[in-house]
């Protein structure tokens, strides 16, 4: 049953005319409260995952629970809807359970408070924040194990709860929620930046509130959102086409020697309104790769790409959730039926962007991006230094962004748009182990007229024992090109131990036991490339070989030839790019590489692993019961 919300004050908010100024100044406020809840968070956060990277999204939604300015959309109204309890003032929620809230979070370390924001005793707004947390107990440090058949593997299930109740703080729970962690004084302190996150957001809502009378605030709101919903229904009009267009692709592994797994998704317009249907995928994992897909989320995935791509100036909220109809089948890869695993999602929702630049680009190929989102490497680090203190490193490493229509994917950057990387001097102060090597990995963004972003080369080496675990993409399939442009190199991971042995390492690895001077090689994919390469400006790729973005041999691969002095063979590169024209054929709107039955049968000789085997669905059930 719904929530039962409890209000002093039960006169319904009136609908007032907004002008142009004071809408503007709202939206910005708005804006403003949004980015103070970051600059909160940062400041008073421990855990390097979010102090450093940024791993945490703010909300404020309006006083129906509709997100305003945010970043993953808003929760809240399922959340209101599937709630069996009251909200009143003084209250802040606390959660962590996807099940509980039907994947509005989508793993177990994701941490939300929502705050409902009174005023005169009516609630007047929303603000939430969600950040990962590094370690909530479970059969790993990390508490993301890769292995785990069931979600009781993966560490503390927090369901909604109060942490503060009519301004009382829930002292004895997060007491309990602090036993469960390896690190519960990062824990501790970034749930108190969360908190302090939502509190902040409230005293600026208030503020405007009283400011601008409340009528105003919730009116200014309402025109926001049908900004929105008639910005988006354009879009729609202008980018969706009537005829359903499919798109599929393939997350490589489950660590446990499967895959891969396709996503597929099929999209069409009908009666204005766009229709994505998941029909295809495959079935849930049962290992930890499952992604509890909450149909808000996609729509706000849908949203948030439309917007970027074909008009980056939209502000971003809810507004326009009833023009998507999103399908997704139940006991599916993207709605797996309870207890599945979920700490592996990251892969899954990764490459959801990738499959939505393939399927939005098909009606306007000038718009579309090639792959390279893909996912969202991890690495784990943990152990006691010779002092006997326990360490513990969770770090969000960077592939190649896709070639785009307007330019070059940038190189070793974050899926997400404001997440930043841990600076190699706090790594080195705070942890047992040095950076050896950082960079850009030359040649492994997809050649094109605009080239895909290059992966990164992370070399690090470890100062004391200990184990690692690495989660990431791409290594079997590649990040497909599109418009000519050429796929992106594969992602690649190598540990050299300190006797002198090599040893290529899989892609998704737990419990991986690592010696002092042992040294890993974190290899991250490279994004597609854009686009016909041998129209790119051979001044361009020469000036990259000198950058060290690309080698000697990768320029050929844009049909230029490099004299030895380092400048353009001009004659060279016009002969040598009239071959390959000769030699490829037609030019492919997309470019995946070879099929997965050829990439299973050159896989060792081509990566150094096994081929991960077909999945087996009933080997697959019996094991998780």
């Amino acid at each position: 049953m719904p929530a039962t919300i409890i209000q002093a004050n039960d006169t319904p908010f009136a609908p007032v005319p907004i002008d142009p100024v004071t809408l503007d100044i709202i939206e910005n406020a708005l804006r403003n409260a949004r980015i103070e809840m970051d600059a909160t968070l940062v400041r008073t956060a421990m855990s390097p995952g979010i102090r450093e990277q940024g791993d945490a999204f703010p909300l404020i939604a309006d006083h129906k629970g509709r997100m305003i300015v945010g970043q993953f959309g808003s929760y809240i109204g399922p959340f209101l809807d599937g709630y069996d309890g009251t909200v009143e003032d003084g209250d802040m929620i606390f959660l962590s359970d996807p099940y509980s809230v039907s994947g509005a979070i989508s793993h177990l370390n994701d941490w939300l408070v929502l705050l409902p924001v009174f005023k005169d005793g009516r609630v007047i707004a929303y603000t939430s924040m969600f950040g990962h947390q590094s370690d909530i107990g479970g059969k790993v440090a990390g508490s993301m194990p890769i292995d785990a058949t069931s979600i009781f593997q993966e560490g503390v299930r927090i369901p909604p709860v109060k942490i503060w109740k009519r301004g009382e703080y829930n002292e004895e729970l997060i007491k309990l929620v602090m036993a469960q962690s390896r690190s519960p004084e990062w824990c501790k302190a970034d749930l108190n930046a969360l908190i302090a996150s939502c509190r902040v957001a409230a005293r600026r809502v208030i503020e405007m509130a009283v400011r601008f009378g409340d009528d105003v605030f919730v009116s200014a709101c309402e025109n926001l959102l049908a900004r929105n919903h008639r910005a988006m229904k354009a879009l729609i009009e202008q980018a969706i086409g009537e005829a359903p267009v499919s798109f599929e692709d393939y997350i490589c592994d489950d660590g446990m020697g499967y895959g891969p797994y396709k996503i597929k998704c099929t999209m069409w317009r009908e009666n204005g309104r766009v229709v994505l249907d998941f029909d295809g995928t495959d079935p849930q994992s049962g290992a930890s790769i499952n992604f509890l897909l909450n149909e808000n989320m996609m729509r706000m995935f849908f949203g948030i790409y439309m917007i970027m791509v074909f008009d980056p100036q939209i502000l971003f909220n809810d507004g326009y959730y009833d023009l998507i109809d999103v399908r997704i089948p139940e006991g599916s890869l993207l709605k797996p039926a309870f207890p599945a695993a979920l700490s592996g999602r990251t892969h899954a929702l990764g490459r959801l962007f990738d499959i939505l630049g393939g399927l939005l680009g098909q009606k306007t190929p000038e718009f579309l991006n090639a792959a390279g989102f893909s996912s969202s490497p991890h690495l784990f680090y943990s152990g006691r230094d010779r002092a006997g203190k326990w360490f513990q490193l969770f770090q969000i490493g960077f592939g190649g962004i896709p070639g785009r229509p307007l330019g070059d994917g940038p190189d070793g950057h974050s899926l997400w748009p404001n997440f930043t990387n841990v600076p190699n001097e706090f790594l080195e102060r705070y942890f047992p182990l040095r950076i050896e090597q950082y960079t850009t990995v030359a040649d492994s963004g997809g050649a094109g007229l605009h080239r895909g972003g290059n992966g990164i080369l992370m070399t690090y080496k470890f100062l004391e024992p200990g184990e690692i675990a690495i989660h990431d993409d791409r290594w079997f399939t590649m990040p497909w090109g599109v418009n000519g442009g050429e796929p992106g190199a594969r992602a690649r991971k190598v540990l050299r131990k300190a006797n002198g042995t090599t040893t290529i390492v899989g892609n998704k690895r737990e419990d991986l036991r690592v010696d002092a001077g042992d040294e890993l090689d974190f290899i991250t994919w490279g994004g597609g490339g854009w686009g016909d390469p041998l129209d790119r400006d051979p001044a361009i790729v020469a000036k990259e070989v000198v950058q060290g973005l690309l080698t000697r041999d990768g320029a050929r691969s844009y049909g230029v030839v490099i004299a030895p002095a380092g400048h353009v063979d001009e004659v060279a590169t016009a002969g040598l790019r009239e071959q390959l024209r000769r030699e490829r054929g037609a030019i492919q709107l997309f470019n995946y590489g070879p099929p997965i039955e050829e990439l299973r049968a050159n896989c060792e000789a081509e990566t150094g692993l096994p081929a991960p085997v077909a999945p087996q669905w009933e080997e697959y059930r019996m094991a998780a019961e």
